[in-house]
């Protein structure tokens, strides 16, 4: 991973997890969308909106695992996304796959597109296909 890549996750999670809708409006391109783990889609203004109105509160939020790989002006991440606080003063959940679209507009890095997805198995993921696992056992993965 770069550093430039490096320095924008940082500013990015610091944001979200601070609810700087300032920051996070300079760090979205014009027509960033945000695609939750149940299939919703955010675009730019709703994505704000969350932390506007004060539906959504972050005790902490980070990115681990992080793979980057750089196409040019393009760089695409992925990593496991985790986090703690409420949306609507339900608990969010712990952990997800995140995909992260970075590109590069007049030479700033900005985020184009999220797409997250629930990790089996984690807490507030929804339920498992097929029995539960015995006690002792992990959740498949």
């Amino acid at each position: 991973m770069t550093d430039q890549t490096d320095a924008f996750l940082t500013a990015w999670t610091t944001a979200e997890q601070a609810g700087d809708v300032r920051t996070l409006d300079q760090l979205l391109t014009a027509g960033f969308y945000g695609v939750g783990p149940m299939g919703f889609i955010l675009p730019k203004t709703a994505w704000l909106a969350r932390h506007q109105a004060g539906d959504l509160a972050y005790t902490s939020f980070g990115l681990d695992q992080v793979q980057a790989d750089g196409h040019g002006e393009v760089t695409v991440v992925t990593a496991r996304h985790t986090s703690a606080g409420t949306y609507q003063d339900r608990p969010v959940p712990e952990a997800a796959r995140a995909t992260l679209v970075i590109v590069s507009e007049g030479g700033t890095r900005k985020l184009a597109v999220i797409h997250l997805s629930f990790i089996a198995g984690t807490r507030g993921a929804p339920a498992l296909p097929g029995p539960a696992p015995q006690a002792g056992q992990d959740a498949p993965q």
